[in-house]
C-alpha cells in the first residue's frame, strides 16, 4: 500500500498550527477520550522533521490515528507516561535522534557538558539506556499493552552488539527492553502496518511477518532447527544464522563474522532474514523495510508540522536551533563508510524529494516567524547524493556491494549533479530568500565529477567557509574508513579555491579528520600532523573516534579484525594514546603541546620536536616557532586562495 495514501475517513482533520497533546488538557480541547497510539522519545519535544519520533507520530497521525507524545518523562515517575491514559493500539518507544550512551558521554567517556536535544543543553534529562528505561516504565504503566522500539539507538542495537561505554558486549536491545517488536532503520512502512494490523483486531504475537521489524521467538521448537544448520551461513529457507550472543561474546572472531554476515544483508532489495540465538529465545529479523518513493517522500514531508519546539519550554533547544532553517532533501547513503552507521539506518539507496516538495517547504520556511531569509543548509546526510542511483533498478535490487563508492565509484552510479543544480537554483531564486548554504556533507570524490556543481557552490552556496571531511592522510588508514585517498581530497580543495577566486570570493575549506579510528598508529598520525604542516592545514575540530554500536570500525576496534577481510587491524583502544593522537592534530595550538611532545617521544621522532622548520612542536624551554614567530600564532584556517599542494 502506498504511503501516499493517508487519512482514514473518520478521521477528523488537525490544525496546522498545532502540537500533537502531551497532557489531558490537550485531550480534552481536542474532545478526545483516549489516544490511539504513544510516542515516547528522549528528546525534547520540537514539532519538526528533522526529529526522527515526531516525524513518526505525524505520519501516523496523517494516516489517521489519534496520536499523543511524551518526551523526555520523567522515568522515576509512571505517572508521568500515564497523563495520557491508555492508548488503544500501543505505544512506540524511542531514545530520540541519538544514542542515548553517545548523547550523554564523550570518546573520553566523559559527561558531555551540554545535551543538544534538551532545552537549554540541560543535562540529565533522559536516562542511560533510554529504551531499555522507557520499556520498562512503559510496561508497569500499561500492563498488556504492545510495545513497539523504534529510533535509532534500537536500530543500532538489535543484534549483539559491543558497548563501547561498559567494554562489553550487549544482548540485543529488544530482549533486555523485554519489548513486543522492534522497527529498524526508517520506520514510516513498519509503523504504519503496526497500527494498522493492530486496529484491524490482530494480536501483536501475529505481527511477525513486516518487514524492517524483529520479534523474540520464545520456544526453541521455532528456531531450534534453523540454529543448528548454521554451519551452512544461509539455512533452506534463505535465512542467515548469526552466531549467537554466547558465541560472539566469548569468541572475537565470531564476533568478526557476525558483524561481516551482517553487513551484506542491509539492502532492503535483497537483505535476507536473520536469526541470532540468545540463550534459551532467538532474535528473528525480517528484510529491511523497503525504501520510500518520491511520491511518498514529498508526502512525508508534506505533513502539518508547526516547527517549532513546544510552547511549554522557555529555553532554545539546541538542536533545533541548527535545524530550524535547514531543509532536509534526501536520505540515505551509498558511501559505506566504516565509522558511520547512516547506512545500517537509513539504508544505502538513496531517498529524494521532488523540487517541487522542496520549493513548498522553502515557502513555508519563508512565512515562519524569525526566518530572515538564509536557508542554512539544503541537503541530508551527503548532500550532492541528491537524486543519485543505480542505473537501473534490476541492478540495484541484485547488488550487494558495501560501498557504490569504495575502492572506486561504481560504472552503475549515475552521478549526475544537474537534478542538484537545478534544485538549489530554484531555491535560491525563491522570493524573501537572500542565501542558501550547503552545510551538511558534501562527498568531494563525487563533487570532483562536476565541475559545474563546485562553481555553484563557490558563488552561491558557502559562506566563506565550507566543511568537508578527508578524515585522514594514510592510504591504508582511509582504506579500512572505505574513503577516497587524500588526492581526490586535494583534487576538489582546488578545483574549489580556483572556483572561489573566480567568484571573487576570499573562502576556505575547514578539514575535518578522525583521530583513533581502527588502522591508525601512533605514527600514522604523526605522518598526518606532518602533512597538515606542510600544507598549512589548521583544523579546528578534530572527531576522536567514538565505536557506535553495529559500525564495521567497531568490530574493527573491539576485535583487532577486519570484518570484511579477517586480517588484523590495530586500534588505540588506551585512552592517553587517543588523546596524544588528538593532540598532534592540533600541532599549531600551544595548549596540545605537551601531549604531542610526549607522543613523538614515544613514537621514537623526537626529530619533531625542535625550532627547525620541519619540527611539529617546540622543545619545553622554548616557545617560539622555526623562524621566531609563535606556533600559535597566524589563520587558523584550512585552504585559501589558489594554494596548492606540496606532494
Amino acid at each position: 500500500m502506498s504511503l501516499v495514501q493517508i487519512r482514514r475517513k473518520d478521521a477528523p482533520a488537525e490544525p496546522r498550527e498545532r502540537f500533537l497533546p502531551t497532557t489531558a488538557a490537550d485531550l480534552k480541547e481536542r474532545g478526545w477520550s483516549e489516544i490511539d497510539i504513544l510516542i515516547i522519545t528522549g528528546d525534547a519535544y520540537v514539532d519538526h522533521p528533522a526529529f526522527g519520533p515526531v516525524l513518526i507520530a505525524r505520519f501516523l497521525e496523517g494516516r489517521g490515528y489519534k496520536v499523543g507524545l511524551i518526551a523526555q518523562p520523567n522515568w522515576t515517575d509512571v505517572n508521568d507516561i500515564s497523563r495520557l491514559g491508555r492508548p488503544r493500539l500501543f505505544v512506540g518507544i524511542s531514545a530520540g535522534n541519538l544514542d542515548s550512551m553517545l548523547n550523554k558521554l564523550t570518546a573520553q567517556k566523559k559527561v558531555r557538558s551540554e545535551y543538544q536535544y534538551s532545552p537549554g543543553g540541560k543535562p540529565n534529562q533522559r536516562p542511560n539506556r533510554a529504551t531499555i528505561v522507557y520499556s520498562n516504565l512503559a510496561r508497569r504503566a500499561f500492563p498488556g499493552l504492545p510495545i513497539v522500539l523504534g529510533g535509532i539507538e534500537a536500530s543500532l542495537r538489535r543484534i549483539a552488539h559491543y558497548d563501547y561505554w561498559s567494554d562489553s558486549v550487549r544482548r540485543s536491545v529488544l530482549l533486555d527492553a523485554k519489548a513486543d517488536l522492534l522497527v529498524f532503520g526508517m520506520g514510516e512502512r513498519p509503523a504504519w502496518e503496526i497500527a494498522r494490523r493492530l486496529d484491524a483486531g490482530e494480536p501483536v504475537s501475529a505481527l511477525r511477518d513486516i518487514r524492517g521489524t524483529a520479534h523474540i521467538k520464545n520456544n526453541p521448537v521455532e528456531w531450534q532447527p534453523l540454529a543448528d544448520a548454521k554451519s551452512r551461513y544461509v539455512t533452506d529457507g534463505g535465512i542467515v544464522v548469526l552466531p549467537s550472543y554466547e558465541e560472539v561474546k566469548a569468541d572475537k572472531r565470531k564476533f568478526a563474522e557476525m558483524s561481516r554476515a551482517f553487513q551484506f544483508e542491509t539492502n532492503a532489495h535483497n537483505g535476507r532474514p536473520l536469526l541470532q540465538v540468545h540463550g534459551d529465545q532467538a532474535v528473528y529479523f525480517n528484510p529491511p523495510a523497503l525504501p520510500l518513493s518520491q511520491a511518498e517522500m514529498d508526502a512525508l514531508y508534506d505533513l502539518p508540522f508547526v516547527r517549532k519546539q513546544h510552547s511549554s519550554y522557555s529555553d532554545p533547544v539546541p538542536a533545533f536551533e541548527t535545524v530550524k532553517h535547514s531543509i532536509v532533501t534526501m536520505r540515505g547513503c551509498f558511501g559505506g563508510c566504516t565509522f558511520c552507521s547512516i547506512t545500517e539506518h537509513e539504508g544505502r539507496i538513496i531517498q529524494s524529494r521532488s523540487a517541487d516538495s522542496v520549493i513548498r517547504e522553502v515557502r513555508a520556511l519563508s512565512r515562519m516567524d524569525g526566518f530572515r531569509g538564509t536557508i542554512s543548509d539544503v541537503g541530508g546526510p551527503t548532500a550532492n547524493m541528491y537524486q543519485m542511483r543505480c542505473k537501473d533498478e534490476k541492478t540495484e535490487s541484485a547488488c550487494r556491494r558495501l560501498s557504490c563508492v569504495h575502492p572506486g565509484v561504481c560504472e552503475n552510479l549515475v552521478t549526475d549533479h544537474d537534478p542538484l543544480i537545478d534544485l538549489l537554483r530554484r531555491v535560491r531564486s525563491e522570493k524573501g530568500i537572500k542565501k542558501v548554504y550547503v552545510a551538511s556533507g558534501i562527498r568531494y570524490d563525487l563533487a570532483e565529477r562536476s565541475p559545474e556543481f563546485i562553481r555553484e557552490l563557490a558563488r552561491h552556496h558557502t559562506g566563506g567557509q565550507l566543511s568537508v571531511a578527508p578524515e585522514h592522510s594514510n592510504p591504508d588508514v582511509l582504506k579500512k574508513m572505505k574513503k577516497p585517498g587524500i588526492e581526490s581530497y586535494e583534487r576538489f580543495a582546488q578545483a574549489f579555491c580556483n572556483a572561489s577566486e573566480q567568484a571573487g570570493k576570499e573562502q576556505y575549506l575547514i578539514p575535518y579528520f578522525i583521530t583513533g579510528h581502527p588502522g591508525s598508529t601512533l605514527k600514522d598520525t604523526i605522518e598526518l600532523a606532518v602533512y597538515l604542516k606542510r600544507n598549512n592545514l589548521r583544523p579546528r575540530q578534530v572527531q576522536d573516534f567514538i565505536p557506535t554500536p553495529m559500525a564495521i570500525a567497531t568490530a574493527m576496534y573491539y576485535t583487532g579484525l577486519d570484518p570484511l577481510t579477517g586480517e588484523p587491524v590495530y586500534s588505540a583502544t588506551d585512552l592517553r594514546e587517543k588523546r596524544m593522537m588528538k593532540a598532534l592534530i592540533f600541532w599549531w595550538d600551544e595548549g596540545n603541546w605537551p601531549l604531542a611532545r610526549e607522543a613523538l617521544k614515544k613514537a621514537g621522532r623526537g626529530d619533531l620536536i625542535g625550532r627547525s622548520p620541519h619540527c611539529l612542536v617546540p622543545p619545553e624551554y622554548g616557545l617560539t616557532s622555526p623562524g621566531g614567530g609563535s606556533f600559535n600564532k597566524g589563520p587558523r584556517r584550512a585552504v585559501k586562495g589558489r594554494q596548492r599542494f606540496r606532494a
